[in-house]
């Protein structure tokens, strides 16, 4: 079968507009329910991030109140525990666009931190773009398409219709008014046109090969229409 590339945070925390470190990191339920997805369906998942480095998962996404209960979170961990890929990624500089069938970014507020800036990271997405390849990018994880900027407000991928983690979620996380921008505004300063959907529910859209993801509740619906497009 095929093998899709995870594109994922390397950073443990996200620096906050007064200088603070707020820990995070990949969020839980973005991973797991599109590599439960693709798995299922017998593909090969591989991981990468910056500098090959293990990604930290955000510890808040393992708690039972954002996994439907304990059963919920227990399961959230051992599927964590139980994904070796997690723990063996390759460089993102070492990854070809050309060995793999699709590309998935999960988010979490690393992104924020790291892949917003990531020259390699860049590479692959407009590489990915350009071979009309499916991508899937799920809530902070659009933050890495920040990095495609050529010129002020210039990007391959301004024009497609994309959602994110929206600016209404950020204010209810208690961090929109700390964070030094909103991925919101920097998409629609990029030129994308940003669609927000209702907070915290599923909000799936896409546009050509581009599929985007809302929120966490949004990474399983994302992984099956990536799925359908790999049909």
């Amino acid at each position: 079968m095929a093998k899709i590339l995870f594109v994922m945070t390397g950073a443990d925390h996200w620096t906050l507009a007064d200088g603070t470190h707020h820990p995070t990191g990949y969020w839980a339920e973005e991973f797991v329910a599109p590599y439960r997805a693709f798995t299922d369906a017998g593909h090969d998942v591989v991981v990468a991030t910056p500098g090959g480095v293990v990604p930290t998962v955000d510890r808040a996404s393992l708690e039972p109140e954002v996994n439907g209960g304990q059963e919920g979170s227990d399961a959230v961990i051992a599927a964590l525990e139980a994904a070796a890929e997690l723990r063996d990624p390759i460089k993102i500089k070492e990854a070809d666009v050309a060995d793999y069938e699709a590309v998935f970014y999960p988010g979490g507020h690393g992104p924020m931190e790291d892949l917003v800036a990531d020259a390699d990271s860049a590479r692959l997405l407009t590489g990915t773009l350009e071979a009309g390849k499916p991508l899937g990018v799920v809530c902070h994880g659009l933050a890495a398409l920040l990095a495609t900027e050529r010129s002020v407000g210039t990007s391959p991928f301004a024009g497609y219709r994309v959602t994110g983690f929206t600016k209404a979620e950020e204010a209810q996380t208690g961090l929109g008014d700390r964070a030094k921008w909103l991925l919101e505004d920097r998409l629609v300063a990029l030129g994308l046109r940003f669609s927000a959907g209702e907070p915290w529910a599923p909000n799936v859209v896409v546009d050509r090969n581009v599929h985007t993801g809302q929120n966490p509740a949004s990474s399983a619906p994302l992984a099956a229409e990536l799925l359908t497009s790999m049909s």
